[in-house]
């Protein structure tokens, strides 16, 4: 049942799908998208990133408060489209929600342990705030989700623009339509003042594929 999208292909096990649909099983969905920004100007980025952790840390563990953040965070990066640089995007589909939970934290472990990925919460009290550190001039926002249904918009390659325009919109629309069943977010670097350079990024997200 996986799929894997980090080269330009995809898979499904459309057969296994069908069959237990017929049986009745609820289809979950664990996603995980790698979206890489660079310019001084993606920098506001870090404060609507910032500002969401703070929130969901704050809300503990409540869905809809994170379903909230991810809504944000996507219109946002809608918004800085011209800053995009490269993607990927990968995920799998069970028909056990144990299994699906395992894997949603086999992501978590893996996107924690990137290169400066994690939450900031501590001294940022505003968005502007960010202009009064170092800045740098790349960005990687990782996203994980796990919903129920089927949503092709993001069981595709999105290495195009207008796929992955259509997948961010697919992503907030999980939130408003209540099927969302997990939410991660990442991104790199997530202390501020610290720099993620080329050589970096080359090394710890190799998957990333040019847009």
């Amino acid at each position: 049942m996986t799929y894997l999208v980090i080269d330009g292909g995809s898979r499904m096990g459309s057969l296994g799908d069908r069959f237990n649909q017929m049986t009745g099983k609820t289809r979950f969905v664990v996603f995980r998208l790698f979206l890489h920004l660079a310019g001084k100007e993606v920098a506001p980025l870090l404060g609507v990133l910032n500002s969401s952790a703070r929130h969901a840390i704050d809300a503990d563990g409540d869905i809809q408060t994170f379903g909230e953040g991810l809504a944000e965070i996507c219109q946002s990066l809608l918004q800085y489209d011209v800053y995009w640089q490269s993607v990927s995007n990968e995920g799998d589909v069970f028909w056990d929600e144990g299994e699906a939970g395992d894997f949603v934290e086999e992501l978590f472990t893996d996107s924690a342990q990137r290169y400066h990925s994690g939450i900031e919460v501590e001294g940022l009290e505003s968005p502007d705030d960010v202009f009064s550190v170092p800045i740098t001039q790349n960005l990687i926002v990782m996203l994980t989700v796990a919903y129920e249904g089927d949503v092709p918009a993001l069981e595709t390659d999105l290495s195009n623009i207008s796929a992955l325009k259509t997948a961010l919109k697919a992503l907030t629309n999980l939130h408003y339509q209540d099927r969302l069943r997990a939410v991660q977010i990442h991104f790199s670097p997530a202390q501020l003042g610290d720099e993620l350079t080329s050589d970096q990024l080359m090394l710890h997200f190799p998957e990333l594929i040019p847009l």
